[in-house]
């Protein structure tokens, strides 16, 4: 115990001591080389933090290494130095190619800030979503298909990303595809999994246009793996649907003049060409619509005056019918259909009700 402490004391408290101190003080190189270690250990954490701190660090060592080589000529003291500069320099490289791995580019970019910012979703999601189709952007010159009617296969989801899309059925315009859209969300939604289809309308581009697309089996997967971006998607393609719905009634109202209801279930059959050649019967029916639209309240007044009084009718289980000028009869849907144009709003009225289109038409 004795010797072993007799060791300590010569250590702590009998080492070699400074008799004298120097009179200079050491070099700038030295002094800068601390001031940039100093610098360099109140850097913050995350990426922008972690280039502060090894590029401040860094440098301060490289002061060191010029402080030793030049001031204190140590082998020992430029030695570390050189290390301790070197990790930092490897340090700082390792997070220059993780940012430029991560990058995205232009237009996924401004895909990210347009649509998926403000709902708030998280970087790390949407680079999976990215992840998906392979980060490439495809492009469609003027005047090229992107999908024909009856012979193209769904196999795919695609968003548009700039110019716009021509969507016609059976050569007949139905609406547009604007950019951040997607260009076959009614497909997507229309078949299962499992289930296989080819497009039921033509998609063309007007302009040159660039969109993204993911492969069906693909998103398929990446959608029952993460809920989160599945309920994402739920929403973009119901919003997405809603859209080009209200843009087809938007046609509608624009055709008539009449605002239709989009949850008819026959809105494609009123797109259709209308029937070249009313029939007899609609003639006789707007006709018999035109006389009592004309004819003055004051007359159908006097008609009524003038009927003697009747005796009053036996009991039965039915009640008569009313008189046409009290209650007037719904006209079918198809004989509405089939006028083309409507000849006012008026008339319309007069009928009771907006034109309806029929229940019975070629599916879709």
């Amino acid at each position: 115990m004795s010797s072993n402490g007799s060791v300590e004391g010569r250590l702590l408290g009998h080492g070699p001591l400074c008799i004298t101190w120097r009179q200079d003080l050491e070099g700038a190189v030295f002094h800068l080389a601390n001031c940039f270690l100093l610098l360099g250990f109140m850097g913050g954490s995350g990426v922008y933090g972690c280039f502060y701190l090894f590029g401040f660090l860094g440098t301060g060592y490289l002061c060191c290494v010029l402080w030793g080589w030049f001031g204190a000529c140590g082998l020992d003291i430029v030695l570390w130095s050189v290390l301790l500069a070197m990790a930092c320099v490897l340090q700082l490289a390792h997070l220059v190619y993780r940012l430029r791995e991560g990058t995205l580019p232009e237009e996924l970019e401004l895909l990210y800030k347009t649509l998926c910012l403000p709902l708030q979703v998280p970087l790390p999601a949407y680079k999976e979503i990215v992840h998906c189709c392979e980060e490439q952007v495809l492009t469609l010159a003027t005047e090229q298909t992107y999908a024909v009617e009856g012979e193209t296969p769904i196999d795919r989801l695609s968003l548009l990303l700039s110019g716009r899309v021509r969507v016609s059925q059976d050569g007949q315009f139905l609406h547009y595809i604007f950019p951040y859209q997607f260009m076959d969300s009614p497909e997507w939604e229309s078949l299962h999994p499992s289930e296989e289809g080819v497009f039921q309308v033509t998609l063309t581009a007007e302009t040159e246009c660039s969109y993204i697309s993911w492969p069906r089996k693909n998103l398929h997967l990446l959608l029952t793996k993460e809920r989160y971006i599945s309920r994402l998607f739920s929403v973009l393609l119901g919003y997405d649907i809603s859209e080009k719905l209200y843009a087809l009634n938007d046609k509608l109202f624009a055709k008539f003049g009449l605002r239709f209801d989009i949850r008819l279930p026959s809105l494609y059959h009123v797109l259709g060409p209308a029937a070249s050649d009313p029939g007899p019967e609609s003639e006789k029916d707007d006709e018999e619509v035109r006389e009592l639209a004309a004819s003055p309240p004051q007359a159908l007044h006097t008609s009524v005056q003038q009927t003697p009084p009747s005796s009053p009718p036996p009991l039965v289980t039915s009640s008569p019918a009313p008189p046409p000028w009290v209650r007037m009869s719904r006209p079918d849907s198809g004989v509405l259909a089939s006028r083309t144009p409507l000849r006012s709003y008026s008339e319309v009225m007069s009928r009771g009700q907006a034109p309806l289109a029929p229940t019975q038409t070629p599916e879709l």
